[in-house]
């Protein structure tokens, strides 16, 4: 049960970081959200950097289940086509997820108060992706799918626009299926320049 709580307060923390930042969110409105006494989320954390703490350590570990990291790489792509499935896979995820959206709302929003969201912002946004997409591209020109060329500037080729995208669908949800479909198409385009 107490996991559980822990875990409650963790969500409704991150939403509140999420709309409103860190400074403006207050101890007591997390406690009105789940209906419980501001001294019960003390018995769990010290304090809301002490929630805040918690909830930048699970930033990784969720990207890493959920979505792929360095050390822990998606399958790779063994065709043209699975790597565009596995963009558009990637990108949906990252578009629709909520907890993935509203971390990368509380990135945006936290990356120029905070040296360690600072940190993740760049991971996340650019330079995680860029190394995980250059692997995948070094095995992907190894196994003979794709031509032989600077795979880091493939990676960041790919992976800078699709960005940028994204974060186009958190400012205007309303353009997500256009921006799917644009994303489909420079991914097609990329495939048919770089792969066999």
């Amino acid at each position: 049960m107490a996991g559980d709580t822990k875990k409650r307060i963790l969500d409704v923390a991150l939403k509140e970081f999420s709309e409103k930042g860190y400074e403006a969110t207050n101890i007591r409105e997390i406690a009105e959200q789940l209906g419980i006494a501001k001294s019960a989320i003390y018995k769990h954390y010290k304090s809301k950097e002490d929630i805040w703490n918690a909830l930048t350590a699970q930033i990784d570990i969720h990207y890493d289940e959920h979505f792929g990291s360095l050390d822990n790489l998606p399958p790779v792509p063994k065709s043209a086509e699975e790597l565009v499935q596995l963009v558009l896979h990637m990108t949906a995820f990252t578009i629709n997820d909520p907890h993935i959206k509203m971390i990368r709302r509380m990135l945006t929003i936290e990356q120029f108060r905070d040296e360690n969201m600072k940190n993740q912002a760049t991971k996340h946004f650019l330079v995680g992706l860029k190394k995980m997409f250059t692997e995948i591209f070094d095995q992907m020109v190894d196994e003979g799918v794709m031509k032989h060329d600077d795979t880091e500037i493939l990676a960041f080729e790919l992976t800078a626009p699709i960005t940028q995208l994204v974060h186009l669908c958190d400012r205007q949800p309303e353009q997500i299926g256009e921006v799917m479909k644009q994303i489909e198409k420079y991914t097609r385009h990329f495939v048919k320049i770089y792969c066999r």
